[in-house]
Parts: C-alpha cells; structure tokens; sequence
C-alpha cells in the first residue's frame, strides 16, 4: 500500500504541476509528498521528476513511468470501486451444496423466487450426499445436517429434522398392526443407508435404540420417500421430506405420540458459511431468504 501512495502522489505532481498543490489534494505536508516521491525514485533507481523552486518537469523515464503509473491506479481504482459495489448489491455467482434430499424438497422450490428478487446473482447448485470441503470445493453455501465440528465455519439453523414414522395408507392396511414402538420388529422397515444414520431410537427420559423389522435399506432421502409411496414398508424420515404427501394423504404419520431420532440426539439442518470478517452480500441474503421462508417470516 505505501507504494500505491508513492505512485498517487506521483500522478498527482505530474497532473497538477506541483508539490505544493499535490499536498493540498491530499491534506499533507509538502515534505510528506517529497520523501515519497524520493523514495520512490530511489526503489526504481532512475529520476523521475526535475524540481526547481517553482515548477516541476518529467524526465524521460517520468514520462514513460507516469504512462504505466495512471493504468496501475485507475485500476486500483476501478477494483475498488468493483469490489464495494459487491459488498452493496447481491450480485456474482453463488454456490450452493445441499443434501440430495433437502435440496430437493425444501431449497429447489424457492429458488425462483429467489432469483426474481436477486437477478444479478447467478445460482449454481449441487446436490451431493458427500461430505464438502468449502474452500477446497469453492462452496460459498453448504446445507448439511448434523454437528459442526471445523471452527472456521459459521452455522446457521434452518430447522429441526424433526423425523416421523410414517408410510402409505396401502402398507398400513395389509401389514401387521402397528401398536406401539415394539412392534416395529414386526414391520418392513426402509432404513436410511447414509453412515451413522441406520438406527432407529425412540426418544424420551431414557434413549432406547429400537428392534426393527427387516426391510429395504436406501441412500437418499427420496429414496426414501419413493420407496414408501410404493407401498414397500414404514421409513423413519425427516417431516420436510413428506410434508407435501402427508398434507394430500398419500402417506401417513404412524406412533405420532412418539418422538424418534435415527441418531442419538435429535438433528437439525444448517446453513453453513465460512467465517470471516465480511460476509458477502450474495451469501447473506440467499440464506436470509432461506430462514424467511421456511419459518414464514422475515429475519
């Protein structure tokens, strides 16, 4: 930066012909103005400015320095000017990874919406089961559920998972009746394969990891959900998987007097960012617009 001083100073002498008057433009003293420009004809090591006691004239390395020097600041300039409009207006290319299952039932619906109130921003979106590497990858959003265990991150809530024992009225009628959490040992149960996630535990004073009826077992959230709308068994799944087939009646919440969890604790999904001093418009916004719409209303 002090050479981009030096370099301000430079073109300022040049364009108003004086020391003096250069000082004035920027509010230092005429000495200031001199050791820079003397400091930086010694860091070229060649004179670039004749001084006299009233005027001042380029040499002929001034001449040809003061051509390279105005594009140097103008686009400093210029970058500067760019970049503060950014930090304004959402605008640039914004990078999205989501879970397949989310992406798909939760963020994909509303992003038209988004787009109509932020034009400029350019959306890329990508739906993966895999584990993200922000800066590695280029993510500047990354919607994941679980704990969050790198410190350079910042987490924000989207909402509970708040998963349910559900399954199709069809399933329902044929299969063994469904009493009491006990009994799911006697029911076709579509596990969620994704590591660490294939348990079933009932959730209350005391944790207890449940006995399941052998089923299918699937990857994918949606794998989930299509497996239960085939009438093949009764999925522990996330409510905002099927929120849309429990409203028409396609599914159906069974032991809703019953809390479950497929982990240990209870989850939640996150908006996840990297931490830093300024968080970019584009960024900020796209998950404002999140949290506004999943809890209908505006942060």
């Amino acid at each position: 930066m002090e050479m981009i001083k030096r370099l301000q100073y430079f073109n300022a002498v040049v364009e108003t012909g004086s020391i003096s008057e250069t000082s004035r433009v920027f509010d230092v003293q005429p000495s200031s103005v001199s050791r820079q420009l003397a400091a930086l004809e010694k860091e070229l090591g060649v004179r670039l400015i004749n001084r006299n006691t009233r005027t001042v004239s380029l040499t002929e390395a001034g001449q040809t320095f003061y051509s390279f020097s105005q594009h140097i600041v103008a686009s400093l300039d210029e970058a500067r000017r760019t970049i503060n409009e950014l930090q304004e207006i959402p605008k640039g290319k914004l990078v999205v990874s989501s879970t397949v299952g989310y992406g798909e039932a939760v963020v994909l619906p509303l992003i038209n919406e988004f787009r109509q109130r932020y034009p400029d921003v350019e959306i890329r979106l990508e739906l993966s089961e895999r584990v993200t590497d922000l800066i590695e990858d280029n993510i500047d959003v990354a919607i994941r559920s679980g704990e969050l265990a790198d410190s350079s991150l910042v987490a924000r809530k989207l909402q509970d998972n708040d998963f349910i024992l559900c399954a199709s009225p069809e399933y329902i009628e044929a299969a063994p009746e469904l009493v009491s959490p006990a009994t799911l040992a006697e029911q076709q149960c579509i596990r969620y394969g994704y590591a660490g996630w294939q348990n079933w535990y009932l959730m209350g004073d005391e944790l207890e990891k449940l006995n399941i009826g052998a089923g299918l077992e699937v990857n994918t959230v949606n794998g989930q959900k299509q497996l239960l709308l085939n009438h093949c068994g009764i999925a522990l799944i996330p409510h905002w998987a099927v929120a849309n087939e429990l409203a028409d009646g396609r599914l159906k919440q069974v032991l809703a007097d019953h809390h479950f969890s497929p982990q240990a604790t209870s989850t939640a999904t996150y908006a996840i960012y990297l931490k830093r001093e300024l968080v970019s418009p584009k960024v900020r916004v796209f998950i404002d617009y999140l949290v506004e719409k999943i809890h209908g209303k505006k942060t």
